[in-house]
Parts: structure tokens; C-alpha cells; sequence
């Protein structure tokens, strides 16, 4: 973890402030584009929100926090009550939507998904790489950083509103694109599929805010072998291994509990995980809020 003070909360959007978060115990980790942290909330919440401030400012990370009508605590704090001056934790930056090197890029945005990919555009436009962003949301006055696109990217950015002007047609967007064009897109569930069926797979890049729906077989026991410590944990059928492990005393970092924030990963040793995660698990690697086992047991690096 590491120690901030919240510097500054601007109001962006109808809905969105922005937390300024100052280091107080010398430079923050370093971060590149599309990575986020976990912030460690006063009213025991965890919460993971897209780093979206320059990577070269090592004092100072920026979040924007959206207040979501049927919020479970997070961004309902965030608005209501946290204030100035107030200490919190955060998390060394995790990337799992990393910005490779294309010859060009179209960065598509919903709503808050903006904060993912803001960075993203400085990165190619400072390198004089072809670059454009669309940014979609409902009015004007919802779409944080909205101005600050305009200002510093001009006719690199097009904001759509769609109860102005309607959704943009992505099909048309990817007739457009150069070859070897990569689009990253973050936001809603409907952007992203009419972003997959609109271009290639092999380039597209997607984020989510929540998993995407899928149907998995019927959850079944089996046992979690801590290698280190020598010792068996049986997650039941009901159970996840994340809470398991925690019933044994092996509390792991988590977040989302959705598998989409990497937070509770862990390295697998042996057996075969059942991998029900929408970030991706690297080789040996397991995300336990989510994922299972296909074998009768996995070997644990705990």
C-alpha cells in the first residue's frame, strides 16, 4: 500500500468529481496508460478506479469517481462524505489494458470509461502517432473531461451526445481506420459489443466495467493445497476460494469480487484452474474471487 492524502476534489461532470491524491511518503509508483488502483475507502469499502493524471507526475494520482444511482457504498462516500486533508491507502497501479505499440489508434469512450483511455491519447499524440478518440455520452454536461479533451486535442477528439446527436456509427468508424489500426474502447456492456461486432478482433482492445454475462458448469469441491504453509483449504460448491482461503486465514486483497480487477490473483503450482475471470489469467496465474478448479485440486503458492 501506499500512503496519500486526497490534495483536491473537483466537480467534473454532473455526477463525477475528480480526487487529487497527494504521496505523503515520498514519489507514488510509477504507472502507464490504462492502469488502475485500488483506493481504500474510511468506511472499510475497497474500490479499484483508472488511474487518469500524467504518468510523468510521480507526486500525485488523479481518479474520477462517478456517483452511480444504485451505488453499494463506494462512489456514494466518495460524494457524500470524504473531505479535504482526509489520509487513504491505495494500491500499487495494476494493468491489465495496456497501451502497445500500433501505427495508429482510435479510442473509442462511454461516459466514465473516458478516465482508461484519457492517458492513452496523450502517449501517441506526443509522438506524433495518428490518434483519435470518441467520446460518447448522454449530454455534454455528464462527460467528464470533456473540456480538457477539447483544449488539448482539437479536432482529435469528437464528443457525441447521444441525446443530441445519437450513437455513432461504428461500422462507418471501422470502414475509416487505417490498416494495423488498434481500437481500445472502454465503457458500457452495448459500446463494447457493437465495438466487437463493428472490428477485427485481433484489433480490438476492450475494458469492462463489469463481467460480461456467461454460463459456466455447475460449481463443484475441491481442495486448495497451501504449498508454503503445508496445508489443505476444501472450498465448498457454495463457497469461492477467496472466501475459503480467508475462513483458513489466508486473507488475499480483493475489490471487485467480479474478476475484473486482478487484485486477488494468485499463483497456481498445480492442478488446472477454472478460469472465469474477464481480464485474461496470465499462464500459473488464477484470479480466486471468481475461478474454480476442473481438477480435484490446485496447488497454491500460499
Amino acid at each position: 500500500m501506499q500512503h496519500t492524502v486526497v490534495d483536491r476534489i473537483e466537480k467534473i461532470a454532473e455526477d463525477t468529481v475528480a480526487l487529487h491524491l497527494r504521496g505523503t511518503s515520498g514519489p507514488l509508483a510509477p504507472w502507464e496508460p490504462g492502469a488502475h488502483i485500488d483506493l481504500a475507502l474510511p468506511n472499510w469499502l475497497t474500490r479499484q478506479y483508472s488511474l487518469c493524471g500524467d504518468p510523468a507526475d510521480r507526486d500525485s494520482y488523479r481518479v474520477a469517481v462517478r456517483h452511480e444511482r444504485l451505488s453499494r457504498g463506494g462512489s456514494e462516500y466518495v460524494h457524500r462524505f470524504l473531505r479535504r486533508g482526509r489520509a487513504l491507502d491505495v494500491s500499487l497501479p495494476r494493468n491489465h489494458f495496456p497501451l502497445v505499440p500500433a501505427p495508429g489508434y482510435l479510442f473509442l469512450a462511454g461516459g466514465i470509461g473516458i478516465t482508461a483511455l484519457l492517458p492513452m491519447l496523450r502517449a501517441p499524440a506526443a509522438a506524433g502517432v495518428p490518434a483519435s478518440l470518441v467520446y460518447v455520452g448522454r449530454s455534454a454536461g455528464a462527460m467528464p473531461f470533456a473540456e480538457e479533451l477539447r483544449a488539448s486535442y482539437g479536432e482529435r477528439v469528437r464528443i457525441v451526445a447521444t441525446r443530441e446527436e445519437g450513437r455513432p456509427d461504428l461500422a462507418a468508424l471501422a470502414a475509416e481506420s487505417a490498416p494495423g489500426t488498434l481500437v481500445y474502447c472502454c465503457g458500457p456492456d452495448a459500446m463494447l459489443a457493437a465495438a466487437e461486432a463493428a472490428f477485427p478482433a485481433e484489433r480490438l482492445r476492450a475494458e469492462r466495467f463489469r463481467p460480461a454475462h456467461r454460463t459456466f458448469g455447475p460449481d463443484t469441491e475441491f481442495e486448495a493445497v497451501c504449498a508454503r504453509s503445508a496445508r489443505t483449504v476444501r472450498v465448498a460448491a457454495d463457497d469461492s476460494l477467496l472466501d475459503a482461503l480467508a475462513h483458513a486465514g489466508y486473507p488475499l486483497p480483493s475489490g471487485c469480487r467480479e474478476g475484473v480487477c486482478g487484485s486477488c490473483a494468485l499463483t497456481v503450482l498445480d492442478g488446472e484452474p477454472d478460469h472465469r475471470d474477464d481480464i485474461g489469467a496470465p499462464e500459473g496465474r488464477m484470479y480466486a474471487c471468481v475461478s474454480r478448479a476442473r481438477s480435484a485440486r490446485l496447488v497454491l503458492d500460499l
